[in-house]
């Protein structure tokens, strides 16, 4: 049992790190992910017997490596990178650090030659781990469709021959911003607690302090970090005694982890001294105000406004603009947040749950027709059961308004 608690343990901080670092070498995920298992694999029926290693990670390696040279004996690639392999299997077995070469990774999956869509499950894998099957259920496809496109992306990274290193100065911004839309798409794939996705938010939490850790002068994703903390501290008061959805307005700021706030304050204002605003930063600014009312226990609406308008004008997501709607009818009335929604191209809000639960929400008053119809929409957009009830529910509260 210790043994494989170890296993664990290991897998958990240096996966992403040995994978880096094993395919960094011979530009081949697949083979060194093949590699890494097998060694898991050996180390689960070995050191139950002999006992855990002192440096487990150095036996890792070194087991990958002798795997990675057998499977490759005929390629040109890997016989390259067998002395090198070996030379690092021999520092860190005495003591030396394995040089951290996942930044290099991350920025492999969210190159431009990877297809958006699977950038982010990409990560899951490579840094983290995840099987195809637990990522296919957090991102609802089927488990063969999301291994045949993990597949082919490694494929097309070996193939492409993208390098594992940090891209030139010009190439920089392009890419750190796919990396970070990755980690956070990551967490809203994991943000509903139903099913596969339980876990998922968590990764993506582990992600993003990876990242951090690499970049610890990158604002936007000290900003991010900061803003997936804020809302996982309130995971505790999303759901009701019988797991009924609670909104944030109606949430008890008692059931919220203190100290995750408190964190992310640290990563928020850690990001501000460098005066470089953007996206993340701004969605963190809003959580830390609504986190606010723990202390207050009233809401500064007037402050939230002002951050979603300048988040709307920094970014063009509909989700910003839907956001901004909603403070501003906290402040001018219903009608000036009605205002904004009308401005939203009908095209870009048709399938965007958000949009139509807000809708909803500002003409309950004013237009019962169309409050029915949109909280009809908005149900019918989610994939969460109690979220589902409670907009049925609040549906059909308008008759008895009546």
């Amino acid at each position: 049992m210790e043994a494989a608690r170890v296993v664990d343990q290991v897998a958990r901080t240096s996966y992403g790190r040995l994978v880096a670092f094993l395919s960094a070498r011979t530009r081949d995920v697949a083979a060194a992910e093949d590699a890494l298992s097998e060694a898991f694999q050996a180390a689960l029926t070995t050191w139950p017997e002999s006992g855990v290693p002192e440096r487990p990670e150095a036996w890792l390696l070194a087991v990958a490596r002798r795997r990675q040279i057998d499977a490759g004996r005929h390629s040109a690639v890997q016989q390259a990178a067998s002395a090198e392999l070996q030379r690092a299997a021999v520092q860190t077995e005495a003591g030396q650090p394995l040089p951290d070469e996942r930044l290099g990774l991350m920025l492999v999956c969210a190159h431009p030659a990877i297809d958006v869509a699977v950038r982010t499950p990409l990560m899951l894998q490579t840094v983290l781990g995840l099987d195809a099957a637990t990522i296919a259920s957090a991102f609802l496809v089927a488990p063969a469709s999301m291994g045949q496109r993990l597949v082919r992306a490694k494929r097309k990274i070996r193939e492409a021959g993208i390098p594992f290193a940090v891209p030139e100065i010009k190439e920089w911004p392009e890419r750190l911003r796919a990396l970070l839309e990755a980690i956070y798409a990551a967490y809203g794939a994991g943000w509903e607690e139903t099913g596969g996705r339980q876990g998922l938010a968590a990764e993506a939490i582990w992600l993003a302090r990876v990242l951090v850790e690499l970049l610890p002068d990158e604002e936007e994703a000290l900003g991010l970090l900061a803003l997936l903390l804020y809302c996982e501290a309130r995971r505790p008061a999303r759901r009701g005694p019988e797991g009924q959805y609670v909104p944030l307005s109606e949430q008890d700021p008692r059931l919220w982890r203190r100290e995750w706030i408190l964190e992310a304050e640290r990563y928020l204002q850690q990001a501000a001294r460098h005066q470089r605003p953007g996206r993340f930063q701004f969605e963190a600014a809003i959580q830390s105000a609504h986190s606010l009312r723990a202390v207050t226990g009233k809401v500064d609406w007037p402050a939230i406004t002002m951050l979603y308008e300048a988040l709307a004008q920094w970014t063009s997501t509909v989700g910003a603009q839907v956001g901004w709607a909603a403070a501003v009818a906290e402040t001018e009335g219903p009608a000036a947040g009605l205002a904004i929604l009308a401005g939203l191209p009908a095209e870009r809000v048709a399938g965007y749950q958000p949009y139509w639960a807000v809708r909803a929400y500002l003409l309950r008053h004013s237009n019962s027709d169309e409050a029915h119809e949109a909280y009809e929409r908005a149900a019918g957009l989610t994939d969460d059961p109690a979220v589902r009830g409670y907009l049925l529910q609040e549906m059909m509260k308008l008759h008895d308004d009546q």
